[in-house]
Formats: C-alpha cells, sequence, structure tokens
C-alpha cells in the first residue's frame, strides 16, 4: 500500500451502517486501483452483523490504493480506501508490506475542530475506537506474558503503568470494561483474537494464570507455552467461521432464550377457506402482479388480532421497569438466507391493505434472497411470523426475537381427516404456534390472540366483520 501524503487524496472510512456496529467484513471490491470513480458510486460489499450493504463513495477521482483484500473485518471508522481526488499522482511507496497482508494507510490531512485536536468525522461515520494502523498477525514465537495486574494493584495501590510509546491494546469497549472490572491491565494480555484483537477469554485466562502466583509470591510466574492450534481432519471435518448474520442471530437467540420467560401455545385450525379466498385473490385484478399466498392472509389475520388485543404487541424496558405498549405494528418475516436467519420488518404493516402488504411482502422477501436487506429493515420490529411450513415441518416452539413480545410459528398445510358439517371429509389444515413473553403476555391474552388468528383463518371474511 502507498503512502498517501498529498493534500488531494481522499480516504473513505468504513461507516457505520446500522446503529451501533463495531465492524465489517469487506465481502467483494467492485473498483481496483486506476480506476475512476464517481459521486455515489458503489465500491464495495460489506457484510455487517445485521446484513450485506453495498458501500458507495461520497466523491469523485481515482483509485489509488485499497487498503485491505476481500474477506478481511474492519473496524468502523477506518480507512478501506484512497481516492486521489485531485488527478495527482500518489506519493511513492514508503514501505512495502508482506505478500498477502494489509498495511495501515496514514490518514489524509484534514482541518481538526477548533480546540480539540481531533480529526473531524462525517456525520453518520464512527470513529474506530483504535489507532487505523493495524496490528500485525501474531506469529508462533512471540513470547506470552501472563502478569498478574490485580495481584499488583492490591500490593502497590494502583495498576501498573503502560510503558511510554507503547502501542494501545486492540480490544472492544465491552472487553476494555471487563478488564477494568477485573483489575487486569491489558498490556500483559496476551491477544488470541483475529489481528490481535484480546478478548474476553484472554481478560480470564489472565486472571486464572495470576491465582499461582498469589499463593506463592515469591516465585515468579513462567511464561506460558504458546498451544499450537488444535488439528483435525478435513476429509471427515468442515470448519465455518461464526461472523456477520449468524453470529449475531446466535447472540440474540441466546439473549432471548435466557431473558424473557417464554411460553408456547399451539392450535391446529382448518384452512380450507382460506385457501380458497388464496386462489380467488390471484385472479382479482387489484392483485395482479403481486404474490398472493397463504402467508398473505395469515399476516393479515395476525394484524386483525393484534388489534382487538393491543395490549400483546408490546416490549418490555427493563432499566425503566415498564411495559411500553405499542400503537403501531412493524410486522417481521423470518426469511432464511445464504448468510443465514434474518428478520426485517413491514414498517407500520398495521396501517396497510391487503395488496399493500401483498407488495411489501413481496420486496421484502425478494430483497432478502438477493442478500440486500438494509440493517434499518431489520430494526424495530415489535411481532414476527416464523413459516416453517414451507420445509414441511408441522410447527415449532420459536424463540422471540429480542424486543418483541410475540411470534408466530405457522406449519405445513396438508390435507387431513377433519369433522366438517357432522361428517369426517378431507380438508385443508395446519398447525399454529405462538411464543410470547410471559412477562408481558399472560395466558388469557395469549390465549386470544391465538385464538382469534385461528378463526380468522377458518373463516376469512371475519377479516372484513372484525377489521
Amino acid at each position: 500500500m502507498t503512502t498517501m501524503t498529498e493534500a488531494s487524496v481522499r480516504e473513505f472510512k468504513m461507516p457505520d451502517v446500522g446503529e451501533g456496529l463495531t465492524e465489517a467484513e469487506i465481502l467483494k471490491w467492485y473498483v481496483q486501483p486506476g480506476d475512476t470513480v464517481t459521486d455515489g458510486q458503489v465500491v464495495c460489499e460489506v457484510e455487517t452483523a445485521k446484513a450485506a450493504v453495498e458501500l458507495p463513495i461520497p466523491y469523485d477521482g481515482v483509485v489509488r490504493d485499497l487498503h485491505f483484500p476481500e474477506g478481511t473485518t474492519v473496524d468502523v471508522g477506518t480507512a478501506i480506501i484512497a481516492v486521489d481526488v485531485g488527478g495527482g499522482s500518489a506519493a511513492p511507496a514508503a514501505e512495502q508490506p508482506a505478500a498477502g497482508q494489509p498495511a495501515a494507510a496514514a490518514p489524509a490531512e484534514e482541518p481538526k475542530t477548533a480546540g480539540s485536536g481531533r480529526q473531524p468525522v462525517l456525520v453518520g461515520y464512527g470513529v474506530a475506537t483504535s489507532s487505523t494502523r493495524r496490528r500485525p498477525r501474531k506469529g508462533p514465537e512471540v513470547p506470552v506474558q501472563q502478569a498478574s495486574t490485580a495481584i499488583q494493584t492490591e500490593l502497590n495501590g494502583h495498576a501498573p503503568a503502560a510503558p511510554a510509546g507503547a502501542e494501545r491494546p486492540l480490544a472492544k469497549p465491552p472487553v476494555r470494561k471487563l478488564a477494568k472490572d477485573l483489575g487486569v491491565d491489558l498490556t500483559t494480555v496476551v491477544p488470541t483474537g483475529p489481528d490481535g484483537i484480546i478478548t474476553r477469554e484472554d481478560v480470564h485466562a489472565a486472571v486464572a494464570a495470576a491465582v499461582p502466583a498469589a499463593t506463592e509470591p515469591q516465585v515468579a510466574p513462567a511464561p506460558a507455552a504458546v498451544q499450537a492450534p488444535a488439528s483435525y481432519d478435513t476429509t471427515r471435518e468442515t470448519r465455518i467461521p461464526v461472523k456477520g448474520v449468524r453470529k449475531a442471530t446466535a447472540a440474540a437467540m441466546v439473549g432471548s432464550a435466557f431473558t424473557a420467560p417464554h411460553v408456547t401455545e399451539f392450535v391446529t385450525v382448518d384452512v380450507t377457506r382460506t385457501m380458497k379466498l388464496v386462489e380467488e385473490l390471484k385472479a382479482d385484478k387489484e392483485f395482479t402482479g403481486l404474490r398472493v399466498n397463504p402467508l398473505l392472509l395469515i399476516a393479515k389475520a395476525l394484524l386483525v388480532a393484534i388489534r382487538r388485543n393491543p395490549d400483546v404487541n408490546a416490549s418490555w424496558d427493563e432499566a425503566a421497569q415498564e411495559i411500553v405498549v405499542k400503537h403501531y405494528v412493524n410486522l417481521g418475516i423470518a426469511a432464511a438466507t445464504p448468510r443465514g436467519l434474518i428478520v426485517p420488518n413491514i414498517k407500520d404493516a398495521h396501517a396497510k391493505t391487503l395488496p399493500q402488504l401483498a407488495e411489501s411482502l413481496g420486496e421484502l422477501v425478494a430483497t432478502a434472497r438477493d442478500g440486500k436487506t438494509s440493517p434499518a429493515a431489520m430494526q424495530g420490529g415489535t411481532v414476527t411470523i416464523t413459516n416453517v411450513g414451507v420445509f414441511g415441518v408441522d410447527t415449532g416452539t420459536p424463540i422471540l426475537n429480542p424486543g418483541e413480545s410475540a411470534i408466530l410459528a405457522v406449519g405445513a398445510i396438508k390435507p387431513q381427516p377433519w369433522v366438517h358439517k357432522g361428517k369426517v371429509k378431507p380438508r385443508q389444515v395446519t398447525t399454529l404456534a405462538l411464543s410470547f413473553d410471559h412477562r408481558l403476555v399472560d395466558g388469557e391474552l395469549g390465549s386470544k390472540v391465538l385464538a382469534d388468528v385461528a378463526a380468522i383463518l377458518e373463516q376469512p371474511k371475519r377479516l372484513i366483520t372484525w377489521a
């Protein structure tokens, strides 16, 4: 990577494309050094913990350098591409990086904020918690120093100061807080995370290493040996790094399962009339070009049930110890994508007509399958539907989307023997499962909502009489 010293060279930094995101992985570059770019042109695609997003460049110029290769995870606020906006040539390279290793970019000259001594930041762009220089990957010969900062703090009354000129350890804010609470000096912790980032496990390892030293303070702790990564038979196992959407989904589901007390209720319902209505709507000119399927009517049935039982559409505010009842419905639809399960939502679904709801559902599904769902589309949901029936599954016990009070699982619709008008006949039947947060929704309220959805699907004319 070349060192940019000219005022005409602009550094484009990794923006925070969602709320509170700290990093993103570069999936694909659409430009190369020497290419001409214009304001608004998409230069790369990145994957955050929420979705894949295309990044446009905010100015015209010529690409001088791509600071990171595809597949690299970059902190928000770190420069990822240099563009010459004046048409000049870049300064000669000060140092050539090793093959396959990204090099750090020197920040372009920009005016400082008066009195702050810090570089101004574009609105919407986060500031990296660490320098834009990336620490080289740790090799196997790096010595391990597991000093007991907690003991030193107790003996000396303060934590040992970092050596002058030492590089600030790379760690995310939650890890720094953990280290502070445990009295661990991050400069003494051996990082095992990608690119030398200190993880929570590293901090706990440092504390554990300090325990033997506490029992025998006169003996200096011996350096621990660096453990070689565990080997495995690649012909019998495949290991997939947990990152991006899958990592965020896993964290959210674990947090939800162990925070909200889940209750799940089930009902099996005859949806023969709903299936007939679906066929009729497909032939209706008002739905021409729109995707009409059972999920559309199930979504509308849930919206009507929420209107009749508004207290189910709520969230739990732990900090304020309040129940927040929402007077709008942002209806989430769980979608399986190549990058994992995501739950975009239809904003203000309660105010949409049936054709408008069909249009929104079609756009949501198409965008999710293309991997273009924006982070904003996955924020602010209030209630969710997950359609496990498309996989031939009868039903399930879905886990709540974090911050929501209820989620409806729809099972497979298939012909079954059913008592209809006093006779056993083959009817189209499905099983619905409603999971809800028992802090917000008691058994009576949850039962009423599920019963209303079932009643509408059994007699779709209730969409008119109850709406």
